[in-house]
């Protein structure tokens, strides 16, 4: 989860519009459905899935393509395939919280996974020369303040809760907070962030949301 998927949204959002990651990460739940449906076997790939699964793949491929006729600027592919690694990984990983054994606090189960992943992220950083460039003087009171609110409430409280809800339902289940994160991010990149808001981004949004809105509404089994 913290090395595949932190490390690979944290480099691709270097190059891609944070709307655009955004609607990337949105696939997680359409990764989930096909961890279930490969690791777990919670479910039978029926027509109804198998379609919306190819739905959430078009828009993807929205993204992907250069077309003139959508009048949007290109976005780095290697940005969009970093940010589906890191979504692949969360969905792989989510599955299998299911069946590792883990601790039966969830909040030592967090801090555990945060505090590993947080080392072998750190790790990487050195071995790829990183520390060099890194002056703390140079960081902006902004900057520190975003990353006190990362570590706790976007970390801290929300992971703690995301493990408490993989033990409470279905990985499908939990991955529906990927309704809402596309959509605000999108406009607020757009409002605040001088991110661009063209065709393709609002028709990749539309595609992936649809696919994962008929996915989580799936039964248990069909």
């Amino acid at each position: 989860v913290f090395v595949l998927d932190y490390g690979s949204v944290f480099w691709a959002e270097q190059r891609v519009p944070s709307g655009i990651a955004a609607v990337i990460l949105a696939t997680i739940p359409v990764f989930m459905t096909i961890s279930d449906l490969v690791l777990l076997r919670a479910r039978n790939l029926s027509l109804r899935s198998g379609i919306a699964l190819l739905v959430g793949l078009l828009g993807v491929a929205v993204l992907l393509t250069d077309a003139p006729s959508l009048h949007d600027t290109p976005i780095d592919r290697r940005g969009i395939i970093a940010l589906l690694v890191g979504a692949l990984s969360w969905s792989i990983a989510s599955a299998l919280t299911r069946r590792l054994p883990l601790p039966a606090s969830k909040q030592m189960s967090a801090a555990a996974q945060m505090s590993v992943g947080g080392l072998l992220l750190l790790l990487l950083a050195i071995a790829t020369g990183e520390p060099a460039n890194f002056h703390p003087h140079t960081v902006s009171l902004k900057a520190w303040l975003a990353l006190a609110y990362l570590i706790v409430p976007g970390s801290i409280v929300a992971f703690t809760a995301y493990l408490w809800l993989l033990h409470h339902e279905s990985p499908t289940k939990v991955g529906t907070y990927a309704y809402v994160n596309p959509v605000v991010a999108v406009i607020l990149g757009y409002l605040f962030g001088g991110e661009t808001l063209g065709v393709r981004t609002v028709a990749a949004t539309l595609l992936i949301l649809l696919s994962v809105l008929t996915i989580t509404t799936l039964p248990k089994r069909v």
